[in-house]
Protein backbone atom coordinates (compact mmCIF):
# COMPACT_ATOMS: atom_id res chain seq x y z
CA UNK A 1 0.00 0.00 0.00
CA UNK A 2 1.41 3.79 -1.53
CA UNK A 3 1.67 5.82 1.49
CA UNK A 4 -0.01 9.40 0.99
CA UNK A 5 2.81 12.17 0.82
CA UNK A 6 1.88 15.43 2.15
CA UNK A 7 5.11 17.56 1.11
CA UNK A 8 6.32 20.47 3.59
CA UNK A 9 2.97 20.43 5.39
CA UNK A 10 2.36 23.55 7.36
CA UNK A 11 2.19 23.70 10.64
CA UNK A 12 -1.20 23.69 11.51
CA UNK A 13 -2.81 26.86 13.28
CA UNK A 14 -5.78 27.38 15.38
CA UNK A 15 -8.75 29.03 13.40
CA UNK A 16 -8.41 32.52 11.71
CA UNK A 17 -8.33 35.30 14.68
CA UNK A 18 -11.34 38.22 14.60
CA UNK A 19 -10.81 41.63 13.76
CA UNK A 20 -10.98 42.26 17.39
CA UNK A 21 -8.30 39.61 17.61
CA UNK A 22 -9.92 37.37 19.51
CA UNK A 23 -11.77 34.05 18.11
CA UNK A 24 -14.90 33.20 18.86
CA UNK A 25 -17.14 33.59 21.95
CA UNK A 26 -16.47 35.85 24.97
CA UNK A 27 -15.48 33.95 27.77
CA UNK A 28 -16.75 34.16 31.49
CA UNK A 29 -14.43 32.41 34.36
CA UNK A 30 -14.98 31.34 37.48
CA UNK A 31 -12.18 30.94 39.85
CA UNK A 32 -10.64 28.98 42.62
CA UNK A 33 -13.78 26.08 42.51
CA UNK A 34 -13.79 23.70 45.00
CA UNK A 35 -14.00 20.08 43.87
CA UNK A 36 -14.38 17.89 46.89
CA UNK A 37 -12.57 14.31 46.91
CA UNK A 38 -14.34 10.94 48.36
CA UNK A 39 -11.89 11.54 51.65
CA UNK A 40 -13.40 15.44 51.87
CA UNK A 41 -10.55 16.88 50.26
CA UNK A 42 -10.88 19.83 48.17
CA UNK A 43 -9.19 19.99 44.50
CA UNK A 44 -9.36 23.83 43.05
CA UNK A 45 -10.23 24.56 39.72
CA UNK A 46 -11.17 27.21 37.27
CA UNK A 47 -14.04 26.81 35.14
CA UNK A 48 -14.32 28.69 31.70
CA UNK A 49 -17.55 29.09 29.92
CA UNK A 50 -18.29 30.60 26.65
CA UNK A 51 -21.24 33.42 27.32
CA UNK A 52 -24.71 32.41 25.37
CA UNK A 53 -23.94 28.94 25.52
CA UNK A 54 -26.36 26.46 27.32
CA UNK A 55 -24.71 23.13 28.48
CA UNK A 56 -21.85 23.24 26.01
CA UNK A 57 -19.62 19.98 26.04
CA UNK A 58 -16.90 20.04 28.57
CA UNK A 59 -13.34 19.77 27.77
CA UNK A 60 -11.58 18.36 31.40
CA UNK A 61 -7.63 19.05 32.42
CA UNK A 62 -5.94 17.87 35.52
CA UNK A 63 -2.85 19.31 35.70
CA UNK A 64 0.06 19.31 38.90
CA UNK A 65 1.36 22.32 37.14
CA UNK A 66 -1.02 25.40 38.09
CA UNK A 67 -4.05 26.50 36.31
CA UNK A 68 -3.08 30.16 35.58
CA UNK A 69 -0.84 32.10 33.20
CA UNK A 70 0.49 29.55 30.11
CA UNK A 71 -2.17 26.94 31.95
CA UNK A 72 -4.92 29.17 31.45
CA UNK A 73 -4.45 30.77 28.14
CA UNK A 74 -3.49 27.52 26.14
CA UNK A 75 -6.57 25.44 27.06
CA UNK A 76 -8.77 27.73 29.22
CA UNK A 77 -9.61 31.00 26.77
CA UNK A 78 -8.55 28.91 23.89
CA UNK A 79 -10.90 26.38 23.79
CA UNK A 80 -13.83 28.23 25.78
CA UNK A 81 -13.96 30.68 22.68
CA UNK A 82 -14.84 28.39 20.23
CA UNK A 83 -17.83 27.08 22.15
CA UNK A 84 -16.32 24.24 24.97
CA UNK A 85 -16.74 24.71 28.60
CA UNK A 86 -13.36 24.25 30.26
CA UNK A 87 -12.68 22.73 33.79
CA UNK A 88 -8.61 23.22 34.50
CA UNK A 89 -8.12 21.22 37.67
CA UNK A 90 -5.33 21.52 39.87
CA UNK A 91 -3.59 17.70 41.36
CA UNK A 92 -4.12 17.24 45.12
CA UNK A 93 -1.21 18.85 47.38
CA UNK A 94 -0.42 21.69 44.78
CA UNK A 95 -1.76 25.21 43.44
CA UNK A 96 -3.91 25.54 46.80
CA UNK A 97 -5.90 22.01 46.28
CA UNK A 98 -5.68 20.20 49.38
CA UNK A 99 -4.22 16.99 50.18
CA UNK A 100 -0.89 15.81 50.10
CA UNK A 101 0.60 15.39 46.38
CA UNK A 102 1.46 11.60 45.85
CA UNK A 103 2.57 11.58 41.88
CA UNK A 104 0.41 9.22 40.23
CA UNK A 105 -1.18 7.52 42.84
CA UNK A 106 -4.25 9.20 43.46
CA UNK A 107 -5.53 10.35 39.78
CA UNK A 108 -7.76 7.10 39.37
CA UNK A 109 -9.62 7.95 42.27
CA UNK A 110 -9.66 11.90 42.04
CA UNK A 111 -10.15 12.10 38.53
CA UNK A 112 -13.50 9.73 38.86
CA UNK A 113 -14.68 12.21 41.74
CA UNK A 114 -14.24 14.94 39.86
CA UNK A 115 -16.29 13.70 36.87
CA UNK A 116 -18.91 13.11 39.80
CA UNK A 117 -18.90 16.46 40.94
CA UNK A 118 -19.17 17.68 37.23
CA UNK A 119 -22.25 15.56 36.33
CA UNK A 120 -24.66 17.25 39.51
CA UNK A 121 -22.99 20.67 38.47
CA UNK A 122 -26.10 23.00 36.27
CA UNK A 123 -23.93 23.66 33.52
CA UNK A 124 -23.14 19.94 32.56
CA UNK A 125 -23.94 18.93 29.62
CA UNK A 126 -23.91 15.12 29.44
CA UNK A 127 -20.53 14.58 27.73
CA UNK A 128 -16.95 15.29 27.95
CA UNK A 129 -13.47 15.55 26.30
CA UNK A 130 -10.21 15.15 28.06
CA UNK A 131 -6.89 16.94 26.61
CA UNK A 132 -2.94 17.88 27.73
CA UNK A 133 0.34 16.50 26.97
CA UNK A 134 2.98 14.45 30.02
CA UNK A 135 1.05 13.73 33.09
CA UNK A 136 -1.78 15.89 32.00
CA UNK A 137 -2.23 12.83 29.05
CA UNK A 138 -1.60 10.38 32.27
CA UNK A 139 -4.38 11.82 34.00
CA UNK A 140 -6.66 10.92 30.90
CA UNK A 141 -5.55 7.23 30.71
CA UNK A 142 -6.35 7.01 34.48
CA UNK A 143 -10.14 7.14 34.55
CA UNK A 144 -10.69 6.77 30.46
CA UNK A 145 -11.98 3.30 30.27
CA UNK A 146 -14.28 4.20 34.05
CA UNK A 147 -15.98 6.96 32.31
CA UNK A 148 -18.99 6.31 29.35
CA UNK A 149 -19.19 10.21 29.13
CA UNK A 150 -16.28 10.46 28.05
CA UNK A 151 -16.30 10.59 24.39
CA UNK A 152 -12.81 12.28 23.11
CA UNK A 153 -9.27 12.07 24.53
CA UNK A 154 -6.12 14.28 23.13
CA UNK A 155 -3.07 12.69 24.43
CA UNK A 156 0.35 14.26 23.77
CA UNK A 157 3.90 12.89 24.77
CA UNK A 158 2.51 10.77 27.58
CA UNK A 159 1.65 6.88 28.13
CA UNK A 160 -0.43 4.81 30.18
CA UNK A 161 2.09 3.49 32.60
CA UNK A 162 4.94 5.52 33.18
CA UNK A 163 7.14 2.87 34.75
CA UNK A 164 8.46 1.74 31.68
CA UNK A 165 9.93 5.10 30.76
CA UNK A 166 11.00 5.25 34.35
CA UNK A 167 13.51 2.41 33.91
CA UNK A 168 14.02 1.98 30.21
CA UNK A 169 14.88 -1.52 29.38
CA UNK A 170 15.16 -2.13 33.55
CA UNK A 171 17.80 0.76 33.87
CA UNK A 172 16.61 3.56 35.99
CA UNK A 173 16.04 6.82 33.98
CA UNK A 174 17.90 8.61 36.70
CA UNK A 175 18.24 12.62 34.47
CA UNK A 176 14.60 12.39 33.57
CA UNK A 177 13.12 11.41 37.13
CA UNK A 178 15.60 13.65 39.14
CA UNK A 179 14.67 16.84 36.30
CA UNK A 180 10.78 15.81 37.20
CA UNK A 181 11.12 16.10 41.10
CA UNK A 182 13.20 18.89 41.34
CA UNK A 183 10.76 20.70 38.74
CA UNK A 184 7.65 19.92 40.99
CA UNK A 185 9.53 20.72 44.41
CA UNK A 186 10.16 23.99 42.92
CA UNK A 187 7.02 25.35 41.20
CA UNK A 188 5.18 26.62 44.05
CA UNK A 189 7.81 28.60 45.33
CA UNK A 190 8.38 32.96 44.81
CA UNK A 191 10.11 32.20 41.82
CA UNK A 192 8.38 28.98 40.48
CA UNK A 193 7.61 29.93 36.97
CA UNK A 194 11.70 29.67 36.72
CA UNK A 195 11.50 25.82 37.79
CA UNK A 196 11.26 24.36 34.51
CA UNK A 197 14.36 26.38 33.22
CA UNK A 198 16.49 25.81 36.31
CA UNK A 199 15.42 21.46 36.96
CA UNK A 200 17.96 20.71 34.43
CA UNK A 201 20.68 22.90 35.85
CA UNK A 202 20.29 21.78 39.09
CA UNK A 203 19.81 17.99 37.54
CA UNK A 204 23.16 17.97 36.19
CA UNK A 205 25.22 19.47 38.94
CA UNK A 206 24.26 16.84 40.88
CA UNK A 207 24.55 14.01 38.77
CA UNK A 208 28.16 15.63 38.60
CA UNK A 209 28.40 15.81 42.86
CA UNK A 210 30.13 12.52 43.18
CA UNK A 211 27.14 11.67 45.74
CA UNK A 212 25.02 8.56 46.07
CA UNK A 213 22.36 8.07 43.98
CA UNK A 214 20.03 8.31 47.16
CA UNK A 215 21.54 11.75 47.93
CA UNK A 216 21.00 13.49 44.38
CA UNK A 217 17.84 14.67 45.58
CA UNK A 218 19.69 16.81 48.43
CA UNK A 219 21.99 18.31 45.64
CA UNK A 220 19.23 19.04 43.30
CA UNK A 221 15.93 20.17 45.68
CA UNK A 222 18.04 20.85 48.63
CA UNK A 223 15.69 18.28 50.62
CA UNK A 224 14.84 14.68 50.07
CA UNK A 225 11.92 14.36 47.32
CA UNK A 226 9.53 11.18 48.60
CA UNK A 227 8.59 10.41 44.77
CA UNK A 228 12.06 10.26 43.43
CA UNK A 229 12.94 7.77 46.72
CA UNK A 230 10.08 6.08 45.82
CA UNK A 231 11.52 5.50 42.26
CA UNK A 232 14.69 4.42 43.94
CA UNK A 233 12.84 1.94 46.01
CA UNK A 234 10.22 0.47 44.09
CA UNK A 235 12.70 0.14 40.78
CA UNK A 236 12.80 -3.82 41.07
CA UNK A 237 9.44 -5.58 41.02
CA UNK A 238 6.92 -3.98 38.31
CA UNK A 239 4.26 -6.03 39.75
CA UNK A 240 4.02 -4.49 42.78
CA UNK A 241 0.79 -2.85 44.42
CA UNK A 242 3.21 0.26 44.41
CA UNK A 243 2.58 0.17 40.19
CA UNK A 244 -0.33 -1.79 40.22
CA UNK A 245 -2.12 1.29 41.54
CA UNK A 246 0.03 3.47 38.67
CA UNK A 247 -0.12 1.48 35.79
CA UNK A 248 -3.20 1.98 33.68
CA UNK A 249 -2.12 0.16 30.06
CA UNK A 250 -3.71 -2.91 30.40
CA UNK A 251 -7.44 -1.28 30.53
CA UNK A 252 -6.51 1.34 27.40
CA UNK A 253 -8.13 -1.50 25.07
CA UNK A 254 -10.95 -0.54 26.78
CA UNK A 255 -11.48 2.58 26.09
CA UNK A 256 -14.36 3.61 24.16
CA UNK A 257 -13.53 7.45 24.02
CA UNK A 258 -12.14 8.40 20.45
CA UNK A 259 -8.31 9.01 21.00
CA UNK A 260 -5.97 11.33 19.04
CA UNK A 261 -2.72 10.95 20.24
CA UNK A 262 0.40 13.52 19.28
CA UNK A 263 4.11 12.58 19.96
CA UNK A 264 7.84 13.48 19.40
CA UNK A 265 10.87 11.56 18.09
CA UNK A 266 13.05 12.48 20.65
CA UNK A 267 10.32 12.33 23.39
CA UNK A 268 10.52 10.12 26.25
CA UNK A 269 7.37 8.54 26.55
CA UNK A 270 7.26 7.71 22.70
CA UNK A 271 7.68 4.29 22.76
CA UNK A 272 4.71 3.47 25.23
CA UNK A 273 2.89 6.22 23.27
CA UNK A 274 3.40 3.79 20.97
CA UNK A 275 2.52 0.57 22.71
CA UNK A 276 -1.05 2.44 23.56
CA UNK A 277 -1.98 2.82 20.18
CA UNK A 278 -1.19 -0.75 19.51
CA UNK A 279 -3.29 -1.65 22.58
CA UNK A 280 -5.93 0.69 20.62
CA UNK A 281 -5.83 -1.17 17.39
CA UNK A 282 -6.13 -4.39 18.35
CA UNK A 283 -8.85 -3.66 20.03
CA UNK A 284 -10.49 -2.73 17.08
CA UNK A 285 -10.16 1.09 17.65
CA UNK A 286 -8.94 3.66 15.16
CA UNK A 287 -6.61 5.91 16.99
CA UNK A 288 -5.19 9.08 15.47
CA UNK A 289 -1.92 9.48 15.35
CA UNK A 290 0.92 12.69 14.46
CA UNK A 291 4.63 12.15 15.34
CA UNK A 292 6.93 15.14 15.01
CA UNK A 293 10.34 16.63 14.79
CA UNK A 294 9.84 17.20 18.51
CA UNK A 295 11.08 16.69 22.11
CA UNK A 296 9.06 16.38 25.19
CA UNK A 297 9.36 19.96 26.53
CA UNK A 298 9.09 21.17 22.50
CA UNK A 299 7.10 24.33 22.43
CA UNK A 300 6.71 23.22 18.82
CA UNK A 301 4.08 20.55 19.69
CA UNK A 302 2.28 22.90 22.15
CA UNK A 303 0.26 24.98 18.92
CA UNK A 304 0.28 21.79 16.98
CA UNK A 305 -1.70 19.48 19.35
CA UNK A 306 -3.82 22.35 20.44
CA UNK A 307 -5.47 22.48 16.53
CA UNK A 308 -5.33 19.21 16.69
CA UNK A 309 -7.62 18.82 19.47
CA UNK A 310 -9.74 21.05 18.72
CA UNK A 311 -10.74 19.46 15.73
CA UNK A 312 -11.24 15.98 17.29
CA UNK A 313 -13.24 17.60 19.91
CA UNK A 314 -15.46 19.63 17.34
CA UNK A 315 -15.95 16.31 15.37
CA UNK A 316 -16.50 13.75 17.81
CA UNK A 317 -18.25 16.24 20.55
CA UNK A 318 -20.25 18.93 18.45
CA UNK A 319 -20.75 16.99 14.90
CA UNK A 320 -18.48 18.66 12.54
CA UNK A 321 -15.75 16.30 11.44
CA UNK A 322 -14.77 18.48 8.79
CA UNK A 323 -11.77 19.28 9.71
CA UNK A 324 -10.82 15.73 9.99
CA UNK A 325 -7.28 14.51 7.90
CA UNK A 326 -8.17 11.46 5.73
CA UNK A 327 -5.33 9.37 6.89
CA UNK A 328 -5.07 8.38 10.63
CA UNK A 329 -1.46 9.32 11.09
CA UNK A 330 0.91 11.20 10.03
CA UNK A 331 4.44 11.06 10.44
CA UNK A 332 7.16 13.67 10.09
CA UNK A 333 10.30 12.09 8.02
CA UNK A 334 13.66 13.47 9.86
CA UNK A 335 16.10 13.88 7.27
CA UNK A 336 13.90 14.28 4.29
CA UNK A 337 12.63 17.33 6.22
CA UNK A 338 8.56 16.42 4.99
CA UNK A 339 5.04 15.12 6.30
CA UNK A 340 3.63 11.97 5.18
CA UNK A 341 0.18 10.49 5.55
CA UNK A 342 -0.46 6.59 6.76
CA UNK A 343 -2.88 4.37 7.07
CA UNK A 344 -1.47 2.70 9.92
CA UNK A 345 1.28 2.40 12.27
CA UNK A 346 3.47 0.40 12.06
CA UNK A 347 3.40 0.91 8.17
CA UNK A 348 2.17 -1.44 6.43
CA UNK A 349 4.39 -3.71 4.57
CA UNK A 350 7.20 -2.91 6.81
CA UNK A 351 9.94 -5.42 6.67
CA UNK A 352 12.71 -5.59 8.75
CA UNK A 353 16.49 -5.39 7.30
CA UNK A 354 18.75 -7.15 9.50
CA UNK A 355 22.20 -5.14 9.57
CA UNK A 356 25.22 -7.24 10.93
CA UNK A 357 27.82 -6.14 13.05
CA UNK A 358 30.90 -7.19 11.06
CA UNK A 359 34.83 -7.91 11.75
CA UNK A 360 36.74 -4.50 11.78
CA UNK A 361 33.95 -2.73 13.33
CA UNK A 362 32.05 -2.32 9.62
CA UNK A 363 28.01 -2.40 9.19
CA UNK A 364 26.32 -4.53 6.31
CA UNK A 365 23.26 -6.66 5.13
CA UNK A 366 25.90 -9.22 4.67
CA UNK A 367 26.02 -12.23 7.32
CA UNK A 368 29.67 -11.76 9.43
CA UNK A 369 32.05 -14.13 8.98
CA UNK A 370 34.11 -15.93 11.52
CA UNK A 371 35.96 -13.44 13.80
CA UNK A 372 37.23 -12.61 17.23
CA UNK A 373 34.95 -10.59 19.52
CA UNK A 374 35.40 -7.29 20.02
CA UNK A 375 35.92 -5.82 23.34
CA UNK A 376 35.68 -3.22 25.73
CA UNK A 377 35.79 -2.30 29.53
CA UNK A 378 32.86 -0.42 31.59
CA UNK A 379 33.67 1.32 34.64
CA UNK A 380 30.94 2.44 36.66
CA UNK A 381 32.85 5.05 38.27
CA UNK A 382 33.69 6.45 34.94
CA UNK A 383 30.38 5.89 33.27
CA UNK A 384 30.12 6.42 29.61
CA UNK A 385 28.45 9.14 28.28
CA UNK A 386 25.96 10.70 26.28
CA UNK A 387 25.12 13.07 24.03
CA UNK A 388 22.16 13.25 22.83
CA UNK A 389 18.75 11.47 23.21
CA UNK A 390 15.26 11.66 24.95
CA UNK A 391 15.02 14.06 28.26
CA UNK A 392 12.36 15.16 29.99
CA UNK A 393 13.40 18.61 30.11
CA UNK A 394 15.53 20.14 27.79
CA UNK A 395 16.44 19.75 24.11
CA UNK A 396 16.93 16.14 22.79
CA UNK A 397 17.25 17.30 19.71
CA UNK A 398 20.40 14.97 17.18
CA UNK A 399 23.45 16.21 18.68
CA UNK A 400 26.96 15.21 16.98
CA UNK A 401 28.65 11.79 18.47
CA UNK A 402 32.21 12.19 17.06
CA UNK A 403 33.42 13.01 20.70
CA UNK A 404 32.02 9.65 21.99
CA UNK A 405 33.11 7.60 19.86
CA UNK A 406 36.50 8.34 20.96
CA UNK A 407 35.70 6.42 24.28
CA UNK A 408 37.43 2.70 24.39
CA UNK A 409 34.23 2.00 26.19
CA UNK A 410 32.10 2.28 22.87
CA UNK A 411 32.20 0.17 19.95
CA UNK A 412 31.35 1.82 16.52
CA UNK A 413 30.16 -0.29 13.40
CA UNK A 414 29.75 1.98 10.69
CA UNK A 415 28.20 0.82 7.02
CA UNK A 416 29.79 1.91 3.44
CA UNK A 417 27.78 5.29 1.71
CA UNK A 418 24.70 4.88 0.93
CA UNK A 419 24.03 4.63 -2.80
CA UNK A 420 20.60 5.93 -2.80
CA UNK A 421 18.48 7.74 -0.28
CA UNK A 422 17.03 5.28 2.46
CA UNK A 423 13.92 6.11 4.19
CA UNK A 424 13.54 3.62 7.65
CA UNK A 425 10.49 4.02 9.31
CA UNK A 426 9.05 1.93 12.33
CA UNK A 427 10.23 -0.02 15.39
CA UNK A 428 13.92 -0.66 15.97
CA UNK A 429 15.40 -3.37 17.53
CA UNK A 430 19.03 -4.98 18.60
CA UNK A 431 19.71 -8.60 19.01
CA UNK A 432 23.35 -8.82 20.83
CA UNK A 433 25.52 -11.86 21.32
CA UNK A 434 27.82 -10.82 24.33
CA UNK A 435 30.25 -12.42 27.13
CA UNK A 436 30.42 -10.40 29.86
CA UNK A 437 32.55 -10.59 33.31
CA UNK A 438 29.65 -9.67 35.52
CA UNK A 439 26.19 -11.03 35.75
CA UNK A 440 24.80 -7.82 36.31
CA UNK A 441 25.52 -5.21 33.34
CA UNK A 442 23.64 -2.80 30.61
CA UNK A 443 23.61 -2.80 26.77
CA UNK A 444 23.47 0.44 25.26
CA UNK A 445 22.53 0.38 21.33
CA UNK A 446 22.35 3.92 19.42
CA UNK A 447 21.99 4.37 15.49
CA UNK A 448 23.34 7.53 14.11
CA UNK A 449 23.12 9.09 11.03
CA UNK A 450 26.64 9.77 9.47
CA UNK A 451 26.96 13.07 7.12
CA UNK A 452 29.27 13.53 4.24
CA UNK A 453 31.78 15.79 6.35
CA UNK A 454 31.67 13.01 8.91
CA UNK A 455 29.18 14.29 11.52
CA UNK A 456 27.63 11.45 13.11
CA UNK A 457 24.32 12.55 14.47
CA UNK A 458 22.31 10.09 17.21
CA UNK A 459 18.91 9.41 15.82
CA UNK A 460 17.40 6.70 18.16
CA UNK A 461 18.73 4.48 21.06
CA UNK A 462 18.12 2.32 23.70
CA UNK A 463 19.22 -0.21 26.61
CA UNK A 464 18.54 -3.22 28.19
CA UNK A 465 20.11 -3.74 31.83
CA UNK A 466 21.02 -7.36 32.61
CA UNK A 467 20.62 -9.70 35.48
CA UNK A 468 21.08 -13.48 35.61
CA UNK A 469 18.04 -14.37 34.35
CA UNK A 470 19.63 -13.48 31.03
CA UNK A 471 21.10 -16.88 30.93
CA UNK A 472 24.41 -17.57 28.73
CA UNK A 473 24.80 -20.81 26.53
CA UNK A 474 27.88 -23.72 27.19
CA UNK A 475 30.35 -20.94 25.29
CA UNK A 476 29.33 -18.49 28.10
CA UNK A 477 27.41 -16.13 25.09
CA UNK A 478 24.17 -14.04 26.68
CA UNK A 479 21.68 -13.25 23.69
CA UNK A 480 20.30 -10.01 24.57
CA UNK A 481 17.06 -8.08 22.62
CA UNK A 482 17.50 -3.80 23.19
CA UNK A 483 14.40 -2.28 21.92
CA UNK A 484 15.47 0.96 20.44
CA UNK A 485 13.30 4.58 20.21
CA UNK A 486 11.59 4.12 16.71
CA UNK A 487 12.66 5.80 14.55
CA UNK A 488 10.90 8.21 11.02
CA UNK A 489 14.29 8.78 9.13
CA UNK A 490 15.65 9.29 5.91
CA UNK A 491 19.01 8.46 5.41
CA UNK A 492 20.66 10.36 2.41
CA UNK A 493 22.51 9.24 -0.73
CA UNK A 494 26.32 9.61 0.31
CA UNK A 495 25.45 8.92 4.03
CA UNK A 496 25.72 6.07 6.09
CA UNK A 497 24.61 3.82 8.89
CA UNK A 498 26.44 4.03 12.13
CA UNK A 499 25.85 1.82 15.40
CA UNK A 500 27.05 2.38 18.67
CA UNK A 501 26.88 -0.53 21.22
CA UNK A 502 28.36 0.64 24.94
CA UNK A 503 27.09 -0.41 28.32
CA UNK A 504 26.49 3.28 29.90
CA UNK A 505 24.37 6.29 28.59
CA UNK A 506 24.97 8.58 31.49
CA UNK A 507 23.56 10.61 33.43
CA UNK A 508 20.36 9.80 31.31
CA UNK A 509 20.34 6.29 32.62
CA UNK A 510 22.07 5.66 36.06
CA UNK A 511 25.78 3.70 36.00
CA UNK A 512 25.28 -0.01 36.30
CA UNK A 513 27.28 -0.78 39.58
CA UNK A 514 27.50 -4.39 38.63
CA UNK A 515 26.17 -6.21 41.66
CA UNK A 516 23.11 -6.68 41.82
CA UNK A 517 22.30 -4.10 44.86
CA UNK A 518 19.10 -2.27 45.00
CA UNK A 519 19.89 1.65 43.44
CA UNK A 520 20.20 3.40 46.93
CA UNK A 521 22.93 1.12 47.96
CA UNK A 522 25.46 0.10 45.39
CA UNK A 523 28.26 2.07 46.56
CA UNK A 524 30.68 -0.53 45.64
CA UNK A 525 31.09 -0.67 41.72
CA UNK A 526 32.75 -3.07 40.00
CA UNK A 527 34.03 -3.34 36.03
CA UNK A 528 33.06 -5.26 33.68
CA UNK A 529 34.35 -6.79 30.56
CA UNK A 530 32.33 -6.84 27.49
CA UNK A 531 32.85 -8.86 24.12
CA UNK A 532 30.34 -8.23 21.25
CA UNK A 533 30.48 -11.42 19.17
CA UNK A 534 30.01 -11.15 15.07
CA UNK A 535 29.75 -14.63 13.54
CA UNK A 536 27.76 -16.84 11.63
CA UNK A 537 26.59 -18.80 15.19
CA UNK A 538 26.24 -15.47 16.80
CA UNK A 539 25.28 -12.82 14.02
CA UNK A 540 24.85 -9.40 16.43
CA UNK A 541 22.82 -7.06 14.34
CA UNK A 542 20.24 -4.17 14.39
CA UNK A 543 16.86 -4.61 12.76
CA UNK A 544 16.02 -1.32 10.74
CA UNK A 545 12.55 -0.96 9.34
CA UNK A 546 12.25 -0.88 5.64
CA UNK A 547 8.49 0.30 4.52
CA UNK A 548 7.30 -0.99 1.00
CA UNK A 549 6.22 1.89 -0.68
CA UNK A 550 4.58 0.48 -3.64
Amino acid sequence: MAYLPVPRLPVPRLPALRPNGLPGRRVRVRRDVPVPMTDGVALLADHYAPIGVTRPPTILIRTPYGRAGVFGWMYGWNFARHGFQVLIQSCRGGFGSGGLLDPLGDEHADGLATVEWMRAQPWWGGTFAMHGPSYLGYNQWAIAADTPDLKAMAVQVAASCFRDAAYVGGAFALESSLIWTTLTAHMEGRFGGMAALTAPWRTRRAVTSGRPLSELDLVSAGRPLPFFQELLNHHADPSSPYWEKRDFSATVGQVTAEVTMTGGWYDVFLPWQLKDYAAMRAAGRRPYLTIGPWYHADIRHGRVANADALTWFRAHLMGDPSGLRRSPVRLYITGAGEWRDYPEWPLPGTRFERWHLQPGFALARANPAESEPDRYRYDPADPTPVYGGPVLIGNSEPRDNRRLETRRDVLVYTSESLAEDTDLIGPVMAELFVRTSRQHTDMVVRVCDVHPDGASLNVCEGVRRLTPAQGADENGVRRVEVELWPMGHRFRRGHRIRVHVASGAYPRIASNPGTGDPLPLGATMFTSEQEILHTPDYPSAVFLPRPLLG
